[in-house]
């Protein structure tokens, strides 16, 4: 079964997403590249990411893409690979610690995901943040905000769309 162009993987933390859309990429037989959105800011960071990678096991390779997520995307999507960027709200994240404009990077992406954008199929994955009670603070109700935002504008551009909860995938759409 050939995987759709974009599939957006959702879930709470430590829900079993990134796990399912490995499984994905690892069955699509293609090459598989894991474009990385996180930054080991402090010990406990690097030793996720330590685990990730070691859970991930051989046969991938990894890109850095804290910001410049558009960019890795047009430079290492091609034919006969899948793409794997883990995650967005990292990303976010991250755009929000550089103060730059969510909104548009967020647009650029979209763009980039339905135009002419990658040459071979691409799976996001990303935290469902939307769920809980309201923040309590303007920084982390405009991080939800810009996360649900950036969830839709992904969602309905993708051919599939999951949501893990309990290591279980629930297909939403596709």
């Amino acid at each position: 079964m050939q995987a759709p162009p974009v599939t957006l993987v959702l879930g709470g933390a430590r829900s079993g997403k990134s796990a399912f859309a490995e499984r994905l990429v690892a069955e699509s037989g293609l090459d598989k590249l894991y474009l990385a959105t996180g930054r080991a800011f402090d010990g406990e960071m690097e030793e996720r990411i330590a685990r990730h990678r070691s859970n991930r096991g051989a046969g991938w390779r990894t890109v850095e893409a804290p910001l410049d997520l558009v960019g890795a995307l047009r430079r290492e999507a091609g034919p006969g690979r899948m793409i794997l960027v883990d995650c967005l709200t990292l990303w976010v994240t991250n755009l929000m610690l550089e103060e730059r404009d969510v909104a548009a990077e967020a647009a650029a992406l979209a763009a980039c995901l339905a135009g002419e954008g990658p040459k071979g199929p691409v799976v996001l994955v990303s935290n469902e943040v939307g769920l809980g009670i309201v923040p309590d603070n303007a920084m982390a109700r405009a991080f939800r905000d810009h996360a649900g935002r950036l969830h839709q504008e992904i969602a309905a551009l993708a051919g599939a769309v999951f949501f893990v909860a309990a290591g279980l995938p629930m297909k939403l759409k596709g």
